[in-house]
This record gives C-alpha cells, structure tokens and sequence, in this order.
C-alpha cells in the first residue's frame, strides 16, 4: 500500500512542475519572455495550487472519506476533456491593452482543470492513506519524500529530456499520458481505502 501511495505522489509531483514549464513555453511565441508574462504564469499556478488546496480542506471537513474518494474520482474524470495539454485554439492576445487578464483567462481555459486536479492530490492522499489500517498511515508526511523527488524528476528532466526532444504538441500528449497513469493510481489508493477495516462502513 505504502508503494502506491508514494508512487501516485511521485507521479503528481512529476505532472505538477511539468506541466508549468510546458506551459510557460507555450504561451512564449503569443507574448515573449517578459518579466510580466512569467510573473503571470506564477500567479496563475499558485492561485490553482491554493485553490486546490482549499478543495482538499472544504471535502475532507464536510465529507466521509469515501465520499469524499467518490466525488475525487468523478473530479478526475471531468479534467478528460481537456486533454492533450495545449493553449486553447482562436485566442489572440490585445494589441493595446495590457495582456495580463487575458492571459490568466487564457490559462484558466486551456490548463486550469487538469491542473487544478493534479494539484488535489497530495493532501488528498495523505489524508486517505491516515484513514486505512495501514501502520505508515499513522504518520504519512513520508509521502513529501515521494513528491519531493516527483517534483525534482518533473523540474530537471523536462529542460533535459523532454523539451530538446520532443515537440510541444507531442509534450501535450505525453502528460496527457501520465495523467492517464495517475488516474489510475488514484484509482488503487481509492480501492485500499475501501478496503481498509477502518473505512469499511458509511457513517
């Protein structure tokens, strides 16, 4: 059980910083490299980050645990369509206005749902793994570790790996991949839980 949690970490962790540097290249032939536009990027993700966040505090409050892995599934499966990654198509940027709305309203349309997800996940099953019979559930912050590397993996390998070799348009599907590999994983933490004693029945 350990494993797959840690791995589901790692897998989001990875997708995470992944997708904010393959973003932050997309975006550059419509507006450049400026100051302004990365400073955008950043806002934008840490706002989704804690929004996301907020998410995870609102369900674990307000619902059992198992609802609360149902409802998550259902949230996995709604960021489907937007997928492969890539800006949304017929967007030009203002020639006179300052661009910065117009570009987090971009994000939000092209990338906001799958990233929004993603970014649920480490609280989430933190919270689902303290929940089973599990002995690592009695002190699961090991699972930083994991998102940690994840986050290491997804920050050095995509300026390494990925970007010199491949284009953005298969880097878009290619995540889409992993996302795919992570909902199932979420999947796996979600059927442990069920079957854990300890979350076996309903309140």
């Amino acid at each position: 059980m350990v494993w797959l949690f840690s791995a589901t970490l790692f897998v989001s962790a990875s997708l995470l910083f992944w997708m904010q540097l393959m973003v932050g290249k997309l975006v550059l032939p419509l507006l450049g490299g400026s100051p302004a536009v990365w400073n955008t990027c950043l806002v934008f993700f840490q706002a989704m980050l804690l929004l996301a966040y907020g998410y995870a505090h609102l369900s674990t409050v307000r619902w059992n645990v198992r609802y609360q892995a149902i409802a998550h599934i259902g949230l996995l499966l709604i960021a489907l369509p937007f997928l492969p990654v890539a800006l949304a198509q017929g967007w030009t940027p203002p020639p006179d206005a300052n661009p910065v709305l117009w570009l987090l309203a971009l994000l939000t349309v092209s990338v906001g749902v799958p990233f929004f997800v993603v970014s649920t996940t480490a609280p989430l099953m933190q919270r689902w793994l303290a929940e089973t019979d599990s002995p690592a559930g009695k002190d699961p912050y090991f699972l930083y570790a994991a998102s940690n590397i994840g986050s290491l993996v997804g920050l050095v390998g995509y300026p390494l790996g990925l970007e010199p070799g491949l284009a953005l348009s298969q880097q878009g599907w290619l995540w889409g991949a992993g996302y795919g590999a992570l909902v199932v994983l979420v999947l796996g933490c979600a059927i442990a839980l069920w079957r854990s004693p300890n979350t076996a029945q309903f309140p």
